[in-house]
Formats: structure tokens, sequence, C-alpha cells
């Protein structure tokens, strides 16, 4: 998945996205408030750890600013600020989360687990598809009850393929949701990993179509 981190301090900002990255997403990291709300004007998100004492513009206004624009994604709040009135003002304005600095790292990516997963499939951290299955929290993938190894990058095109199954998934939404804005994605590279994980899925029944012209397709029905 993809994720934004908007945060000043630059040694916090680094660890951050290095932990981030290391959970297999895709990561773009700012500095400051003006940077963040050209960024998501600009740039498809899964979710937004945001910190509120921003250079430039303040993080208050940039989550004003994303929700004036209907945009939904999740956003965690970070925040060396204790005062309640700044947190309730942060939940009133359209904040999912709220974390108080210093944080634990550990609670702090349970919290983006189980916002992400809450956006792909409620509650649940399993999704199935036929004889496959996905562990959003372990980010597992078993085949038959078997663990199907997998690279990172398969595993993202996989997870989201899953999320949306019985939909078309495009290679435009692919790119958005798998490579931070400093990488660069092609659409030859996700047919590429389309190719692995279909010889990878294919012994159990499971297929992922290609709908041409649109995307591809993992169909709910796939069960083998």
């Amino acid at each position: 998945m993809r994720i934004l981190i908007v945060e000043d301090d630059e040694v916090l900002l680094d660890g951050l996205c290095q932990a981030m990255r290391h959970s297999g997403h895709a990561v773009d990291c700012v500095g400051n408030g003006k940077d963040a709300v050209h960024v998501l004007q600009g740039e498809v998100y899964d979710l937004v750890i945001l910190d509120l004492g921003l250079p430039k513009l303040d993080g208050f206004s940039v989550l004003r600013n994303l929700r004036g624009h209907n945009q939904t994604v999740p956003v965690i709040i970070l925040t060396a600020r204790e005062s309640v009135d700044d947190r309730v003002k942060g939940l009133d304005l359209g904040a999912d989360d709220y974390m108080t600095k210093p944080f634990s790292l550990p609670e702090l990516e349970a919290r983006v687990r189980a916002l992400l997963r809450r956006g792909q499939c409620g509650a649940n951290p399993l999704i199935t598809c036929g004889a496959l299955a996905y562990d959003s929290v372990g980010r597992r993938v078993t085949l038959n009850g078997e663990r199907l190894e997998l690279t990172s990058r398969e595993t993202g095109v996989l997870e989201i393929l899953l999320s949306r199954a019985g939909r078309v998934v495009s290679k435009d939404q692919l790119i958005e949701h798998l490579y931070s804005y400093a990488e660069e994605a092609t659409g030859n590279a996700i047919e590429v990993y389309i190719h692995r994980l279909r010889k990878k899925v294919e012994a159990a029944g499971v297929t992922i179509r290609t709908i041409r012209g649109l995307g591809y397709l993992m169909d709910k029905a796939s069960n083998g």
C-alpha cells in the first residue's frame, strides 16, 4: 500500500519512512505542510501520517484542505501537543486516529495496519479467494493452507487484487498504490508481476484474468 508521511523532524521522518518501507509499503515523505497539500492534490494514497507542528502550513490546515476536497484517505495524526482540545479538533476535522509523541513504533505500525485493513476489507484481517488466503496483519499468503513465497512487490499486487476481488483493477491503479513518486514505474513491470503471480496461484485454480484495455480481475468465484 502507498503511504504519505508528513513530518518536519528529519530524524523521525527518516525512521518512519524506513519502518514503513520495511513493512512492504511504498512511502513518500515531505517535511512541510505546503508540500503535503501539493502532493496530496496530485497523488493517490492509502494512508497519511500527519504531524501537526509543520512549517509553512500546519497539520490542521493540511487536514482541512484534504477533507475540503472530499478526499477520504485515512489520516493518523502525530503530535507533541497533549491538549485534549487539539485532539478533539483534529478528529473533528476528519482525522481517523491520533498519537502523541513520543510514541511506540510497533503501536503506530499496528494502527497503520488496522486503518489499511478497515479500508480494504473491514475488520477482518484475512482476505480469501478460493484456496488463496492473505493475512493483512502478517502479510502472509497461503495457498491450500501452505505458505506461498512472494516478493514484497508481488505481495502488494496480490493484496490489491484480492481486496478488490470481482472488480477490474487497472495498471494505473496498481502503479498508484504500489510505487512512491520517486520510483520509476511502468506498465511492463506490472505485467511481469501479474505473470509471476499467475504461475504461483494457478495450481489451486485461482486465476487472474486480463480484461483487455481495462486491467486485471481476480474472480471471487475462482475457487478451483
